[in-house]
């Protein structure tokens, strides 16, 4: 009996997860799916059944290609170099050196801060701060804006993004690092193993259930960019930077076209979500059973 009551009183405490979990989450999807098949501008009352043809239309949009080939690439390189620095850091910061926690807290601090603020600081920063100092020490790299260019706008972007996008991955690097149990790493020392070697056989299967989360963290923070290319070029220059959640936001909201600004991005709720399948199976052949 007593048992029973305790299994009853856990379940109650899940239940305002649950409501809140449906409310903010469920109902909108359903919604969304629903709206995706209409017309509707996001304001009027009245708006007709369209069926698929927002979903034909976005398979036929070039824009969207364009958006979505900027984005892509910027995932790419945006993963790549989050896991890379990560793991390098924490490797680092795993070690035995002076003011290791001082360090920790330093490279979690970026974290703790808005996206929008971040952007619109570093805009302020390629925009005046280093064009200044580019001209003062005759540097002619630094003495333009790159957000004003098309081909350096993204690099730009991106740099801003890692910056701030490594602090949680260090950690959680940090964390499964201390997991790998030291008797397996002495055992490879004493059969000759080389610190590469051990790395690679011993360090790195025990890393792979935080990567895999790390890889599909920073892959939706890819394919969803918003925040950052809103703050530092709105899309630009010449639609340069315009990454997918622009795209849906410039629908929705400029051009009120709210229905196919909900189709597109149903659209890119299903490539994160094949894509985060199939990173799944595969590093799932390489963990520690």
């Amino acid at each position: 009996m007593k048992t029973l009551l305790n299994k009853h009183t856990l379940f109650l405490f899940t239940v305002p997860a649950f409501v809140l979990y449906t409310i903010f989450f469920i109902s909108p999807m359903f919604n969304g799916l629903y709206y995706s098949l209409t017309d509707w501008d996001g304001f009027s009352k009245d708006y007709d059944f369209v069926g698929l043809s927002n979903f034909i239309e976005v398979m036929k949009d070039e824009q969207i290609r364009n958006s979505l080939t900027f984005t892509t690439r910027y995932t790419v390189l945006l993963v790549f170099f989050t896991v890379i620095i990560s793991l390098f850091l924490a490797l680092l910061l795993n070690s035995k050196i002076r003011l290791r926690t001082f360090f920790r807290s330093v490279y979690f601090f970026p974290a703790v801060l808005s996206l929008l603020t971040v952007g619109l600081i570093f805009n302020q920063i390629f925009y005046q701060v280093l064009p200044f100092m580019g001209k003062g020490l005759n540097i002619e790299f630094l003495s333009v804006n790159i957000l004003a260019s098309p081909t350096l706008a993204q690099f730009g972007i991106l740099s801003v993004n890692i910056w701030q996008g490594v602090s949680i991955p260090t950690i959680l690097f940090i964390a499964a690092l201390q997991s790998v149990p030291a008797e397996l790493i002495e055992a490879a020392k004493i059969d000759g193993a080389t610190a590469v070697q051990r790395f690679r056989n011993v360090v790195i299967p025990y890393l792979i259930p935080v990567m895999n989360i790390i890889i599909i963290i920073t892959l939706k923070n890819g394919l969803t960019l918003f925040d950052y290319v809103k703050a530092m070029t709105d899309g630009g220059p010449g639609r340069a930077t315009e990454s997918i959640g622009i795209l849906i936001y410039n629908y929705a909201f400029e051009e009120l076209k709210f229905s196919y600004g909900i189709t597109v991005s149903i659209v890119l709720f299903f490539i994160m979500g094949g894509i985060s399948i199939i990173q799944l199976k595969w590093s799932s052949k390489f963990e520690v059973k």
